[in-house]
């Protein structure tokens, strides 16, 4: 098979438009111009996404699956059409893509879900209960391990790991051994938010397939960065948040295999969410408004709807491919500076995690924000990886569609100036 090719980096004049989408871009930091190497934590929003939302809030904001008065349905159009958006993008049908606040949230709600699915019509099927186990890897961000821990101690499951080497990739000879008949459950990261390091997706996958598990993708940092097909990765369920894909914060996305939702039970009650209610008992929409009680996120959702077409318009492919390219100038240029330890091995994404031989990953951040540079500093909410990998903390630079080479160089000069300054690596 040839190799397949790589899309042309975004021409110059095209990155610049991109740029000047970004207002924020424009600021400046300590008197230098922003260098915005932090977009794994939280992207910045286009003028589109940002005029989206005002522009609905300004024209048609009403409370949508309640009213019958045009505004009310104007909303609910938009609304809905936003969840179709969403479906498009990462490959999905909209009656399997439930809003969270989150991706935590929904992660939650999956956890919520399982413990309690002896109760829901279907659910009998998924029920945990000692003997059966749940795994997770050791490379996780905690939004993707506590809930997993709490599940289990809810229902007598266990919980085990894939662990991870010295250079923090799974350890996938030991697969077939954690992974077995007993498993109920695989969660893991598409992309490691320390690492930027791109699981094998489809070797887990596969396994889980084997032995009967679900499997849950935890995609906050994969589905800004790459081209996510959810159906065709064959997994159960996915989480990822609006504000790390160009979006607002407050929003976030599950989705879930429409048989995975239909037996699951609700994990909030109330409004929205029910067909008939008495004094005695409630019966309840079928998914994904099942899972959405309360007044809804309306605005925020269709401002990332806006920010789901905006990065359409310039191609999920050859964003990809340009987040990849600065990737690897962010990990050759890190490797090659004396006393910084590059986190992480094989392919990744935009994303580099490194330390800096006898500094506190605090000062390596505080002596890059002096420039203006903005980075990721701490462990990043994954204490087991640092704790593996012997650190208590780390930096992380990460980039997106409106990065560009000289900021990437901008920011290994700094630490190269770190690292004299500091008298690393001597």
């Amino acid at each position: 098979m040839p190799p397949i090719e790589e899309p042309a980096p975004l021409p110059a004049a095209e990155l610049a438009a991109i740029r000047a989408d970004f207002p924020l871009l424009g600021e400046t930091v300590n008197g230098h111009p922003l260098v915005y190497l932090d977009s794994a934590a939280t992207a910045q929003k286009p003028r589109q996404a940002l005029d989206a939302e005002r522009d609905y809030l300004l024209h048609r904001n009403a409370a949508v699956h309640r009213g019958a008065h045009t505004l009310a349905a104007e909303a609910t159009e938009e609304f809905e059409q936003a969840r179709a958006d969403v479906a498009r993008f990462v490959g999905a049908d909209p009656g399997e893509i439930v809003w969270t606040s989150n991706a935590t949230e929904g992660i939650n709600l999956i956890a919520y879900g399982l413990s309690n699915a002896s109760f829901a019509v279907g659910g009998e099927r998924l029920r945990l209960g000692p003997g059966d186990e749940i795994v997770t890897t050791e490379s996780e961000h905690h939004a993707n391990l506590i809930p997993w821990q709490q599940l289990a101690r809810r229902t007598g499951a266990a919980l085990r790991v894939i662990p991870v080497d010295d250079r923090g990739a799974l350890r996938l000879e030991l697969l077939d051994s954690i992974v077995t008949e007993r498993t109920r459950l695989l969660a893991f990261a598409h992309v490691s938010n320390v690492l930027g390091t791109i699981a094998p997706v489809e070797a887990l996958v596969a396994r889980a397939r084997q032995v009967g598990a679900l499997v849950v993708l935890d995609a906050c940092q994969s589905v800004p960065q790459l081209p996510v097909d959810l159906h065709a990765l064959g997994v159960d369920a996915a989480v990822f948040s609006g504000h790390k894909l160009y979006g607002p914060t407050g929003i976030g996305v599950l989705y879930g295999r429409r048989e995975l939702l239909e037996a699951l039970p609700p994990f909030l009650t109330g409004g929205s969410m029910i067909t008939t209610v008495t004094l005695e008992d409630a019966e309840f929409l079928p998914p994904p408004q099942r899972f959405e009680a309360g007044t809804q996120r309306v605005s925020q959702a269709i401002g990332l709807g806006a920010a789901i077409r905006y990065v359409e318009g310039i191609g999920m492919d050859r964003i990809a491919a340009h987040d990849r390219a600065l990737g690897r100038r962010l990990a050759d240029g890190l490797a090659a500076i004396d006393g910084v330890r590059l986190l992480g091995a094989g392919e990744r994404v935009g994303l580099a995690g490194f330390d800096l031989a006898g500094v506190h990953a605090h000062d390596v951040g505080q002596f890059l924000d002096d420039r203006g540079i903005a980075v990721r500093v701490g462990h990043h909410c994954a204490q087991p990886l640092h704790h593996r990998l012997g650190l208590v903390a780390s930096t992380r630079a990460s980039v997106s569609v409106y990065s560009t080479e000289e900021e990437v160089d901008a920011f290994l000069a700094g630490v190269v100036d770190a690292a004299r300054f500091f008298g690393a690596g001597r």
